[in-house]
């Protein structure tokens, strides 16, 4: 039995695999499953098992699964397309004879109603449908979008605002990717964890005017947070080279963000982390100091 993780070299697939090793799994019981070999080599260099697969390949992922493996799905970047790609690895997954089959996707489950949430609710469905035991680790957005990303921090350092069409007051539950991937590496690890699913976000759901006076705090900028109309939003995007159909997904979660579908706080996070999440204030602490 191994450990298999998919979009392995990722950021998110990168923090599961050292949990799992800090954890004490044996480094040759891990499986990391990537599009290239190269990104890979630290990961092979301490032991970990390589599968070199991609999601648009069907035939690469021959060999990726054993009878008894645990995998968990990291969706890909191709917005709109991700189902059909998931549904590579959900099929090999059950061919294989996987004993679990992890899945990353939106906070929400079957109840998001934005654009973003659409992949993960019909890859949600596949799973189910493929008879696979499942877990469902279904994720708030990263604090990182908003405080740990530096280019767009920078910008925001820059411009002396946050720039959103997310109504004055709105809250989101944002954690960082650290805690997300500790969560994973928990399910993935542990037993008693089949056929459920987590709805996982920060313990404290926060505003943007609250962001904007944590930023002026701790940067000793005065940082604001300027809410434009959806039409506005999208030219604002569009005008700095955002393709047009992910223009409008981002303006549809921001005005999901306004409806408050990010906002619960139900707890599973901290309780499978063991430990609090991590505040909005630490992740823009780190961003700064970077």
């Amino acid at each position: 039995m191994s450990i298999v993780i998919t979009a392995a070299t990722g950021r998110l697939g990168r923090i599961i695999i050292a949990d799992l090793l800090a954890a004490g799994v044996p480094a040759d019981g891990i499986t990391a499953v990537a599009r290239s070999k190269d990104k890979a080599a630290d990961l092979v260099a301490k032991g970990v098992r390589l599968h070199t697969a991609d999601y648009d390949r069907p035939e690469t992922f021959a060999g990726a699964f054993r009878s008894g493996d645990r995998v968990l799905l990291i969706p890909g970047g191709d917005v709109g397309r991700r189902a059909e790609q998931h549904a590579t690895v959900i099929d090999a997954a059950r061919e294989a004879g996987a004993a679990q089959l992890g899945y990353a996707g939106a906070f929400g489950g079957p109840e998001a109603d934005f654009l973003l949430a659409d992949d993960h609710s019909k890859t949600e469905r596949l799973i189910l449908d493929s008879g696979l035991p499942y877990t469902f680790l279904r994720n708030n957005w990263y604090s990182e979008v908003y405080a740990g990303d530096i280019s767009d921090f920078a910008g925001v350092l820059e411009r002396g605002a946050i720039v959103t069409n997310i109504a004055a007051g709105s809250r989101i539950a944002t954690a960082p990717r650290r805690d997300f991937g500790a969560a994973a590496a928990v399910v993935m690890k542990d037993d008693g964890h089949l056929n459920t699913a987590y709805e996982l976000s920060g313990d404290t759901a926060w505003t943007f005017e609250e962001f904007a006076e944590e930023v002026s705090r701790q940067s000793g900028k005065k940082i604001v947070h300027t809410s434009l109309t959806a039409a506005e939003r999208k030219t604002l995007l569009t005008g700095a080279g955002v393709p047009d159909a992910f223009a409008d997904v981002l303006v549809d979660l921001d005005n999901a963000i306004s409806r408050g579908v990010l906002s619960g706080t139900p707890g599973d996070l901290s309780r499978l982390i063991g430990r609090p999440t991590t505040p909005i204030a630490d992740t823009i602490a780190a961003a700064l100091a970077s």
